[in-house]
């Protein structure tokens, strides 16, 4: 068996009396997109800065590449690519001279990074701004490029923290694409984000956290499985969050939540819940099946946590 490419074992961190990262521990393997999903506050980007070195732990080990942080950072930094939540881009340099710059941030000869940027620029689908500014791109090219200087040094583990933050819907699926494609390459990706479908998408298995804590791990199919009813029927409309007291609806499903103005109901079989749903007419309903998003709300709750 391969020996995994990030073993993070026990972390745990806290600032004053608050514990942002709670015995925390998983693994990923050599060509495995491991993601990482949770409210604001979970502890996500605490973790990232611990494994990139960033942050120092308070306790537990972090082995990447068979070596040890924050001990042998300099060494794992080496073969680490980074792509963080905010543009640290240099808005004075072209495109090409970006990835140029932060090559030799590794030691690079700059006739070794020369020869890599038309590829970069190629994987990015940026050729044709090889010599624009960052201030010249739209945030999707922002974002490809940040991740083509992220690969200046070949990295063989990635980390990605909420990589498609501020971004429309096709830049975002130009990015699901590269990132696969990098996933097919074999490298092995330490994802973050909110996006739900992103994560389906691009993971192979999730970790989700919430206030520090790891409380669910698996793939993420598995995962809707062990925790959820299989269908999901959702009701909205004038006069939906009365249906919440109607007793014969409520024990047609599993389990009733309401968000907002439409009431969820969770049931092993739809049908008669649809058909006894026929005698409110005025009401919209949709019939799906139930997918990530009803997992993380699930597991940490509906209410908005402010950003921490």
């Amino acid at each position: 068996m391969e020996q995994p490419i990030l073993s993070v074992q026990g972390l745990r961190k806290h600032y004053g009396d608050s514990v942002v990262v709670d015995d925390v521990s998983f693994e990923i393997a050599p060509g495995e997109c491991l993601g990482v999903i949770g409210p604001n506050g979970a502890g996500k980007t605490t973790t990232i800065r611990m494994c990139l070195g960033l942050t120092v732990p308070d306790a537990g080990s972090i082995t990447t590449l068979g070596l040890q942080m924050p001990s042998d950072a300099l060494a794992i930094k080496a073969q680490l690519g980074v792509v963080t939540q905010f543009d640290t881009l240099d808005p004075d340099f072209s495109c090409a001279e970006n990835l140029l710059v932060y090559g030799r941030y590794f030691g690079m000869k700059d006739q070794q990074i020369r020869a890599r940027i038309p590829s970069l620029l190629e994987f990015a689908s940026l050729t044709h701004k090889a010599n624009a500014k960052p201030g010249e791109l739209s945030g999707g090219m922002r974002r490809r490029l940040s991740l083509a200087r992220a690969l200046v040094n070949d990295p063989r583990l990635l980390l990605l923290d909420e990589p498609t933050t501020g971004l429309d819907p096709q830049a975002r699926h130009l990015m699901w694409e590269r990132l696969q494609l990098l996933l097919q390459q074999g490298k092995s990706i330490l994802l973050t984000t909110h996006f739900m479908d992103e994560a389906e998408r691009l993971c192979s298995r999730l970790l989700v956290l919430d206030h520090g804590k790891k409380i669910a791990e698996g793939r993420p199919r598995d995962l809707i499985a062990q925790h959820l009813e299989p269908d999901v029927v959702e009701t909205y409309g004038n006069g939906a969050l009365a249906l919440v007291e109607d007793a014969s609806l409520r024990a047609l499903a599993a389990r009733v939540e309401v968000s907002g103005e439409t009431v969820f109901f969770y049931t092993q079989d739809a049908k008669p819940l649809l058909q006894a749903l026929t005698a409110h007419p005025q009401l919209r309903t949709l019939h799906r099946p139930a997918n990530l998003e009803d997992l993380f709300l699930k597991l940490t709750g509906r209410q908005i946590r402010e950003d921490a």
